[in-house]
């Protein structure tokens, strides 16, 4: 069967670009087209460059990166939605890209004199320091959005403006040189850690990505998924889960990953019988959580590595259970409403076929090679390099899927295109992190959370995921992990929290935030392309993602569950019960387990469900009771309807 896409690729890119600011660029005719190509296979051509043989002292390279990044920026994003406007660049544009690129190579021309005045600068170094930060400011704006903009404002103000803070908030100050001096020309500041990672990791994770694209993986993982949950009950919605889980190994957008399976499985749900507010609400759901889902997690995955100081394969291996955890309570929510709507899988001529989809099984390859890569301890780096190899390889194992040069071509253009959302976040999260270690704000933000909260765990976690969820309206996952772990992980390892726990905690809330009303940026997405009312699918989603809001709790009380200090069957153990709690969970919910509950077994089941995920040797003998009690009494109801139902009419 042929999966062709129910909207056209133009509908496809305006939905996404609506959502998703990071995907709003220009689409050039002409010069300017070839000019911005070029621009952007140079960027990651230098990239690859970088990694394998070139050898720059980080002064000099981070700053390239920001070059190619700034500068390209300023030509492919407006500096404001005006119709028409999408194939002019205008002058202010390509001045301020001009500028963008003498900024950044300033360090490269004048590194050592740079390196031998730190402290006592030039006029020229605050001048160009200055527009630096206005330029990653503004160039933040265009791609990212305003939140981050305004948040990195008030750093800096604040920075200035210390001596006249209430509270524990005051501090001395720093004088205008000062501020641009650390901000600029140190590694603490636009040049810190956020944009290392930027600059190594995620970039070639995210040319990998688009190489795997290239390949024809995002139509496979749609026809795989139809294969192995098509024809189960409700089965385009268990379509949905399971495709967006493998979608996230390719897209590090919720929005992205939301349009590019959600055109082809939510009007799949619709035709089956699902409302539109669900249909959308599962895919977003779903598309959501690849973000989670390991060995490619979101780009703050690679940046939790980095400030936690363990291999990004430890992040991975901490992932895995939770990640299981939030698609299986998806996939439980899915069933029981198809269970309660009667809804059927697909019939077997609506399937695609079952042999072709197996012959291209070959086109999994490269995401086996770079688990494998990870696991023989080869550098993330040096992982997606092979893996980037291995897609061409793999490739040309069939002429469908071989790629020419023109296709390498666009694959770098593509991961570059996609890289600039991501320099945009780190340069601009790193004037937050800058501000940070220059007047120690973070230690005390961290304090007065824990004051706030009494001491108490459970507390600080709650205002942990508000704030999480309140920073995530409308800012990237990448911003949001940078500004909250700077901030609220140290308040919960102050707590006795393991400090990989304490950090996913804030990692899962920043993901969460775009399905969570009132900025539910992957819903509205989603809702889009089912044609439903926004709010109520976003709605709608936190209920079906309501693993993703239980599994942070869970793994903070247990770190079993992300594989911390224990055994095997401890994880087991765990997993077992948390995945018992969320069936108990989704079928209060929903309302059906295996027949129709009333209400009175709905409550009964959510209490059991809670229960049972709550670490304890008590909590998990009464919750895993009460869920016994009300599948007994749910299956009695389902063998007493069968059988009236096989009684002969009068």
């Amino acid at each position: 069967m042929s999966t062709s896409n129910n909207m056209s690729q133009k509908e496809m890119e305006d939905l996404i670009a609506k959502y998703d600011k990071e995907s709003a660029v220009r689409q050039y005719v002409g010069p300017m087209k070839w000019i911005t190509f070029c621009l952007l296979v140079l960027f990651a051509v230098y990239q690859l460059s970088y990694t394998l043989f070139l050898t720059l002292p980080p002064q000099i390279h981070r700053p390239i990166h920001l070059a190619f990044g700034l500068g390209l920026i300023y030509l492919l994003y407006a500096g404001r939605s005006k119709k028409g406007s999408e194939q002019k660049v205008g002058i202010i544009n390509i001045i301020l890209a001009l500028l963008s690129v003498f900024v950044a190579l300033y360090w490269v021309v004048d590194y050592e004199n740079l390196v031998l005045r730190t402290g006592n600068y030039t006029t020229l170094d605050m001048f160009v320091g200055g527009a630096a930060i206005l330029l990653v400011l503004e160039a933040a704006r265009r791609v990212v959005g305003w939140p981050i903009t305004i948040i990195a404002s008030l750093f800096l103000l604040y920075t200035y403006f210390g001596p006249y803070m209430p509270g524990f908030l005051e501090h001395r100050g720093s004088t205008v040189p000062r501020i641009i001096g650390h901000t600029y020309f140190t590694l603490e500041g636009i040049l810190g850690t956020p944009l290392a990672v930027s600059s190594t990791f995620i970039f070639l994770f995210v040319l990998f990505g688009a190489f795997l694209e290239k390949t024809g993986v995002g139509q496979y993982f749609n026809d795989l998924s139809l294969v192995i949950a098509g024809r189960r009950i409700g089965g385009p919605a268990k379509v949905a889960v399971f495709s967006s889980a493998l979608q996230g190994t390719i897209s590090g957008s919720s929005v992205a990953n939301v349009v590019t399976s959600g055109s082809f499985t939510i009007p799949m749900m619709k035709r089956l019988g699902y409302r539109p507010e669900f249909a959308g609400a599962v895919e977003a759901a779903a598309s959501t959580g690849g973000q989670i889902m390991p060995p490619i997690m979101g780009a703050a995955a690679f940046l939790m590595a980095e400030f936690v100081g363990v291999p990004y394969l430890e992040i991975v291996k901490a992932a895995a259970l939770p990640a299981l955890l939030y698609f299986t309570g998806i996939w439980i929510m899915t069933h029981f409403e198809a269970k309660r709507l009667g809804l059927r899988g697909l019939k077997k001529e609506e399937m695609p076929d079952k042999k072709e989809v197996l012959k291209k099984s070959y086109l999994l390859l490269p995401i086996l090679v770079i688990i494998g890569a990870l696991m023989l301890n080869f550098t993330p780096e040096r992982a997606a390099i092979i893996g980037i190899i291995s897609c061409v390889i793999v490739g040309a194992f069939r002429k469908e899927t071989r790629m020419s040069v023109t296709d390498i071509l666009e694959a770098f253009a593509s991961g570059s295109k996609i890289a600039l959302g991501v320099v945009a976040a780190t340069a601009c999260a790193g004037i937050i992190v800058g501000t940070v270690t220059l007047t120690g704000i973070g230690l005390k933000l961290a304090n007065g959370l824990i004051d706030l909260a009494g001491g108490q765990l459970l507390l600080t976690l709650f205002f942990t995921m508000i704030a999480s969820l309140i920073l995530g309206m409308g800012t990237p996952t990448t911003a949001n992990y940078i500004i909250t772990s700077t901030i609220a992980a140290p308040a919960l390892v102050q707590l006795g929290v393991p400090v990989v726990a304490a950090h996913m905690f804030t990692f899962y809330f920043g993901i969460v935030a775009d399905i969570t009303p009132p900025v539910a940026l992957a819903a509205f997405a989603a809702s889009g392309i089912a044609k439903s009312k926004p709010m109520r699918t976003g709605v709608e989603s936190t209920r079906l993602a309501i693993a993703a809001f239980m599994a942070p709790y869970i793994f903070v009380v247990s770190p079993a569950l992300l594989l911390i200090d224990t055994t095997l069957f401890g994880s087991i153990w765990v997993m077992f019960t948390s995945v018992m709690g969320m069936i108990g969970v989704g079928a209060g919910l929903i309302g059906y387990w295996m027949a129709k509950l009333n209400p009175l077994e709905r409550i009964l089941s959510v209490a059991g469900g809670l229960l049972a995920v709550i670490p304890g040797t008590m909590t998990d003998a009464i919750g895993l009771a009460l869920l016994a009690l009300v599948f007994a009494f749910s299956y009695y109801k389902n063998r007493k309807e069968n059988q009236l139902g096989q009684l002969p009419s009068s």
